[in-house]
């Protein structure tokens, strides 16, 4: 038999606000108390360098995006994983020549940047005006071969798309991570989606035998409350790692990915998958 792989995995949580310094000062902290508890990878939320700036529409946030190459929180987190010797997923707004991504680069725990995936799904409404800060990604979805597994990620409004999470875990994921921004809707006070936002990703996990993490920002921006709620899944779907609505923290658990790898054979989901019949789903 072969000897078990495990990794310990920690989701980040916290109120962020418009200083990038004190936003990467705290969030550093946080991944330093993830790896003191034994976690190996840690996943902080999106763009958690500054403020959702995406609530409004304004020429000057354009100001907050770097080239990959000249990114200072890049480099800071590849410096902390380095000492550290943990994977750190980064989100980050990326400029492009003329064009800007909402963008993540994965930081090995070496700290080489192993490379970088660009948001595929761009939302656009009341409160998360994506589409005008960002264009449609371009790497394709990405699975990484880290220090501590094969891990993929997608980026907030990727993680309601069944099809992001089937095809990263076709290509070999064996964690699955979502840093987002979520929270209440401008113009529908009384909808709250947290509940299907988790029942999204429980999905994934169930669908694909994978254990999934989210990684939420908290508080209170502008008229859009962020609710929290990050959590971890294991591959049954059994959330094994939740924070509330205002806690700033950490979260972490451990797989056995042996054991998953085995748990995902036996259910049978990728045997008797049907890609023959599948073609509608490109034509649609």
């Amino acid at each position: 038999m072969p000897s078990s792989k495990t990794v310990k995995i920690a989701v980040i949580q916290a109120f962020l606000n418009a200083d990038r310094a004190t936003n990467v000062a705290k969030i550093s902290e946080l991944v330093s108390k993830a790896a003191h508890q034994g976690a190996q990878v840690i996943l902080p939320p999106e763009l958690f360098e500054g403020a959702y700036f995406c609530r409004e529409e304004r020429d000057r946030f354009f100001d907050w995006a770097y080239p990959v190459a000249d990114h200072p929180t890049i480099a800071h987190f590849q410096q902390l994983a380095q000492a550290l010797k943990v994977v750190i997923p980064v989100s980050f707004f990326e400029r492009s020549g003329q064009v800007y991504y909402n963008s993540l680069a994965m930081i090995n725990a070496d700290g080489a940047m192993l490379g970088v995936y660009r948001k595929s799904h761009i939302p656009d409404g009341p409160g998360y005006e994506e589409k005008f800060y960002f264009r449609n990604g371009d790497t394709g979805f990405r699975v990484w071969d880290t220090t501590f597994g094969k891990i993929g990620v997608g980026i907030c409004w990727d993680q309601w798309f069944p099809e992001c999470a089937r095809a990263m875990v076709l290509m070999g994921a064996e964690i699955l991570l979502y840093p987002t921004a979520i929270g209440s809707e401008p113009e529908e006070p009384n909808l709250n989606t947290k509940d299907p936002w988790q029942r999204a990703m429980i999905g994934h996990a169930v669908s694909n035998v994978i254990p999934v993490a989210a990684a939420n920002r908290i508080g209170l921006e502008g008229s859009q409350t962020f609710y929290g709620h990050s959590f971890i899944a294991d591959q049954r779907g059994d959330k094994v790692a939740e924070l509330n609505d205002i806690e700033e923290g950490v979260i972490t658990a451990e797989f056995d990915l042996d054991i998953v790898r085995l748990n995902r054979a036996s259910f049978g989901f990728f045997r008797d998958r049907r890609p023959d019949l599948y073609q509608l789903l490109l034509n649609a």
